[in-house]
């Protein structure tokens, strides 16, 4: 089974163990040991919802370290559209690209020059009759992960393309080292995500050996490191703009709808916010939903502009990014794209590998033993509480009863079973208190703390 990288990280000495990343997971993989939260790396899709949620910054995201850039002697860094819609309006993207080029990067392209490319690839597979629908897009790597890990019956409608950030950087390498003549171990593409899935899909590709992203850089930190040389006043202004090479379509199409807006044929439709394409997927695996011949999923509200590495507000960049493509052309031709010269190369590599279910609801390697766990998993569910309430350290009393039957847990962990126990003896205080302890550290239940309430 392929290993999942996640970009996601606990720091536990700031971590206050209040659950809320336990209770925003879709996939129900944080529950808490020990006052602190505790990740299932193979349920982690790492969509970000737990580090939105996170009062106290305790949640951060691996990135690479900035100075790799300068381990090439030609960095070049690949962005998304939607960054230079975070900076002000007062800003103009050639102040931005100027700045970028001050960092020390050689080379400056962005991720949608190769759309025209995969939304031609995907009107040929919705047409296909032959294709099983609906078709899924891949351009979200959360997305994906969440399809492997809990709808794993869908896996084999997601469209095994590579994405456009993929295509755009096999395009760079090509072009800098047979047109420019430049070594290929001289070049070194960094990518600017705007979220942590996009950053784990680089770190272990789903479907590919090895993403044509050298280096991965989180937006946020990358746009104050931009906006302090522009507010400086320290950079070199450049007269070329690569930014003006994006058709409308591409320019749109990291925002909700951008894809769908590109098939112009079948009934096809875009669902932002990871919780409301799980329960759209609920439907769809359960035939609720039928019909539909493409599925745009997006794990952030407003897609990439709600990515939560983006440093503005996403409703805010959603519309400079609108306002950005009512001035740019329907089409972009070859003279003002190189990289549509390189359209034969770049289809014929832009199939991934075989994507593979990793249900999290699997209980043992063994279908005799795994049937008989989720057999009593069932029993033990029924018989607590369906409160929800998380005192156990789990999500939900579905999450407690499965980790019971893997040994990871026990039912006494159950608020409400304690209760029952101690009345009728079968429990000490004592030893209730020990068990929530054990859960949620001692911290929570010193004496101290309340000395000062007035408790009568």
């Amino acid at each position: 089974m392929e290993s999942f990288h996640h970009a996601l990280k606990f720091k536990y000495d700031l971590c206050m163990g209040c659950s809320h990343c336990t209770s925003v997971c879709p996939t129900g993989a944080i529950h808490v040991e020990k006052g602190h939260p505790i990740l299932n790396p193979n349920r982690c899709i790492d969509c970000g919802r737990c580090y939105l949620a996170c009062p106290v910054n305790a949640i951060y995201i691996e990135q690479d370290d900035f100075q790799t850039i300068y381990n090439y002697k030609y960095p070049v860094v690949l962005i998304p559209s939607i960054f230079s819609a975070q900076f002000p309006e007062t800003i103009n993207q050639c102040a931005i690209l100027s700045s970028i080029h001050h960092l020390g990067f050689q080379y400056v392209y962005e991720t949608e020059k190769s759309v025209d490319i995969v939304k031609s690839v995907i009107n040929k597979q919705v047409t296909d009759s032959g294709s099983m629908k609906p078709i899924i897009s891949t351009f979200c790597p959360a997305i994906v992960r969440l399809i492997q890990v809990k709808y794993p019956s869908l896996v084999s409608n997601l469209l095994l393309i590579k994405p456009p950030l993929d295509l755009t950087a096999m395009y760079i390498k090509k072009f800098l080292t047979e047109e420019k003549g430049i070594p290929a171990e001289d070049i070194g593409v960094f990518y600017v995500s705007p979220c942590a899935a996009k950053i784990a899909a680089i770190k272990s590709p789903v479907g590919d050996e090895k993403s044509p992203v050298d280096g991965v850089l989180n937006m946020n930190y990358f746009y104050s490191k931009v906006y302090r040389v522009i507010k400086q006043g320290v950079y070199k202004l450049r007269e070329e703009n690569d930014f003006h090479t994006l058709s409308k379509k591409s320019i749109l199409w990291s925002l909700t709808e951008g894809e769908i807006n590109n098939i112009p044929t079948g009934r096809n439709l875009a669902i932002d916010e990871v919780h409301n394409v799980s329960q759209f997927l609920d439907k769809v695996e359960n035939e609720d939903v039928k019909n539909i011949d493409f599925l745009e999923l997006r794990a952030c509200d407003q897609s990439c502009a709600g990515g939560i590495l983006c440093a503005g507000n996403r409703f805010l960049i959603a519309e400079r990014q609108k306002k950005r493509a009512q001035k740019s052309p329907d089409e972009v031709l070859p003279e003002d794209n190189n990289l549509l010269n390189y359209k034969d190369y770049l289809v014929e590599n832009i199939k991934v590998g075989k994507v593979y279910p990793r249900s999290m609801d699997k209980l043992d390697d063994n279908i005799s033993i795994a049937m008989r766990k989720m057999k009593k998993s069932y029993e033990i569910n029924d018989s607590l509480p369906q409160v929800d309430c998380r005192i156990c350290g789990y999500q939900t009393c579905k999450a407690l009863s499965e980790a019971i039957v893997n040994n990871q847990a026990t039912l006494k962990q159950c608020f409400f079973v304690q209760r029952i126990l101690e009345q009728t003896d079968r429990l000490t205080t004592t030893e209730a208190m020990n068990i929530i302890k054990a859960v949620w550290g001692d911290k929570k239940l010193n004496k101290d703390s309340i000395k000062s309430l007035n408790l009568e």
